[in-house]
């Protein structure tokens, strides 16, 4: 195995993890900044209502995106294995 084969795992890698993290992160992100808005509008700084709904957010993310992110990660993996069955 080269140093450029590694490095084109390690790339392939990030952009799984990528696209595995990025769409629970992003809503956190999105729901976090609206309840920011809302809170210095009101003036309002109740702790609970930032975790909350971000909470909420993300487990409603997780289930939405979660057959997207098992099966990238699914073929990820099985990628890595044949790669290691062909050494």
């Amino acid at each position: 195995m080269t140093i450029v084969q590694v490095l084109d795992i390690i790339r392939e890698a990030f952009m799984v993890m990528i696209a595995v993290a990025g769409p629970t992160l992003v809503i956190a992100l999105v729901v976090g900044l609206i309840i920011s808005i809302f809170q210095a509008t009101t003036q309002l700084q109740e702790q609970t209502l930032s975790f909350v709904p971000k909470i909420l957010a993300v487990i409603v993310s997780l289930i939405v995106f979660g057959n997207f992110m098992l099966n990238g990660l699914i073929t990820f993996t099985q990628k890595i294995f044949e790669m290691i069955a062909a050494l």
